[in-house]
């Protein structure tokens, strides 16, 4: 732009009324950042037109918006306020130019900028009566001398930019606390509704993450003996983030916070040797860190955090918005604690007297062969059918009531009945191998069960006159069926099946309660019985 002379001055008062009225239809603070620098390079005949803000902290300067500047350096690159020709116009409060700005003694280079092709540079700062926000500069290729004039329409530039900029501002922080309101309404819905701690854990860390512009947001909880930290919920924005082992109490930021119970800001995780993991972090390509405790009544059960993929300093409205999230959540995970453990109550109850019903029943099915059944006989039978069902149980409590590890629970009551049936002087040993196999407690129960039945008959009946033996228990799955083998190594069947009590309800239990087939088969060394199951008991209820 000439100077300003009587006939190019309409010029310029024209590009100031097209600013201007291009600056009043602008409303949020991202469109009016673009708006200005678009505006200013066409009005100005500039290669370049650049605005940094000022953070929080009022010390740093980060590029926000611009037209010939790399784009990946917006939100990332910074210069400290009195560093660089434009942080020096802001702690001057004026202006600040030169033709060769490489050779001015401010000059500095603003990383990932890609500001090597320009020459000449024009800064002037952002200021609303006393209060800085930021500046805006202009550079070109070619070297060039700004003019007074040119000076005077830059500065007039960011007069109105400075007043359109915290228009924007307000309405983005009006805006955000309605998001922040509806967020905090959302997370109380999500918190009182009826749902497993884990869905409500997922929906409240991704609102977080969407909420406070995060990479991601995640909530570790203290395990039952209140030694480690587990993650339970992790959501991501644009980061990915990989799972983490349980980390002690006390180590890392995390653990640290769940010691004291007091925040932690990390400016930056890379380089913080508080952090563990930085690595890892570098990697998912997470930056800033804030950390607070979930308490309840002064106890600390976890630690919520969320991560920026830039480096940022949280507001005190982002922080006070976070531990309100926090505490609302660590109230939900303890109502949701004994919702849950009352229903665990009714379940245990519900389960074990049906079991205890299961126990009589078998009892009951003995009574007509009292007289010729020998009493101890009797009695370890039905033991050993207790502890199969008491070992389901087990495995429920360990698994927080949901599935039962059935290969696992074979494995514990295969071990009391060698302790209890083999003969001193046999060795037999009983082998459980396959695949890992996850069924709901009714069918675990009966499954093992009916394996309880099987084993118990090979080791009364198979290795009669044997001073060793085998016993196989096979675990597999084909895309239709569970199979199960109990193979033995013993004297094989005998002509005709024997009646046997344990043998009838076996098949009872495999027909009725499980909706499968069982089958004995004769091995040149042995017997083998098959159970084949549909893959439908293992979403039944």
């Amino acid at each position: 732009m000439p100077a300003q002379t009587p006939s190019t001055r309409p010029q310029a008062l024209a590009a100031l009324r097209q600013i201007a009225r291009a600056l009043s239809a602008a409303w949020d603070l991202d469109t009016t950042l673009d708006l200005i620098v678009r505006k200013t390079t066409e009005v100005m005949h500039v290669d370049s037109c650049a605005i940094y803000l000022l953070d929080p902290d009022g010390e740093t300067l980060r590029l926000r918006a611009t037209t010939g500047l790399a784009r990946r350096a917006i939100g990332r690159a910074t210069l400290n306020v009195g560093e660089g020709m434009t942080g020096y116009a802001v702690r001057r409060n004026q202006p600040i130019y030169a033709t060769h700005a490489q050779n001015d003694p401010h000059f500095k280079w603003v990383e990932e900028a890609d500001e090597t092709a320009f020459h000449s540079l024009l800064a002037v700062p952002l200021v609303l009566e006393t209060k800085p926000l930021g500046a805006l500069n202009v550079q070109t290729i070619a070297p060039h001398a700004f003019s007074a004039a040119e000076i005077e329409v830059l500065s007039l530039i960011g007069d109105l930019a400075a007043g359109a900029l915290a228009k924007a501002q307000l309405y983005d922080s009006q805006r955000r606390q309605i998001d922040e309101l509806q967020a905090l309404a959302q997370v109380s819905a999500a918190v009182t509704s009826p749902q497993y701690l884990d869905d409500m854990l997922d929906l409240v860390t991704e609102m977080a993450a969407r909420t406070m512009e995060a990479a991601v947001c995640s909530i570790f909880l203290l395990d039952e003996d209140g030694t480690h930290l587990e993650l339970r919920s992790a959501r991501r924005t644009t980061s990915p983030y990989r799972p983490r082992p349980p980390l002690p109490l006390g180590e890392g930021v995390t653990g640290q916070v769940a010691v004291t119970g007091t925040p932690i800001y990390v400016r930056d995780v890379t380089l913080d040797g508080r952090y563990k993991g930085a690595e890892l972090a570098r990697s998912e390509g997470l930056v800033s860190l804030l950390s607070v405790p979930l308490s309840v009544r002064d106890r600390v059960i976890g630690v919520f955090n969320c991560y920026t993929a830039s480096e940022r300093e949280f507001s005190s409205e982002q922080r006070a918005l976070f531990i309100t999230l926090a505490n609302q959540t660590a109230l939900a995970i303890e109502n949701v604690r004994l919702v849950t453990n009352a229903a665990i109550v009714r379940e245990t109850h519900h389960r074990i007297k049906n079991n205890l019903q299961t126990v009589a029943m078998l009892m009951q099915l003995q009574i007509p062969e009292a007289e010729r059944l020998d009493t101890r006989h009797v009695l370890e039978t039905n033991i050993h059918r207790i502890h199969s069902i008491a070992a389901v149980h087990e495995a429920l409590s360990e698994r927080g009531f949901t599935l039962v590890e059935v290969k696992d629970v074979l494995q514990r009551i295969t071990r009391m009945m060698v302790e209890s049936m083999v003969g001193p002087h046999q060795q037999i040993t009983i082998q459980v191998q396959g695949e890992t196999l996850l069924l709901p407690s009714r069918a675990a129960t009966a499954l093992t069960l009916v394996v309880n039945e099987l084993v118990q008959n090979a080791l009364e009946h198979a290795f009669r006159g044997c001073a060793r033996g085998r016993v196989d228990i096979s675990v597999g799955r084909s895309p239709q069926e569970i199979v199960v083998l109990v193979r033995d190594d013993g004297v094989g069947l005998p002509d005709t099946l024997p009646h046997s009590l344990g043998l009838e309800i076996a098949q009872t239990l495999v027909r009725e309660d499980l909706r499968g087939q069982m089958k004995f088969n004769r091995l040149p060394h042995g017997t083998e019985v098959s159970i084949r199951l549909p893959r439908a008991i293992e979403a039944a209820a």
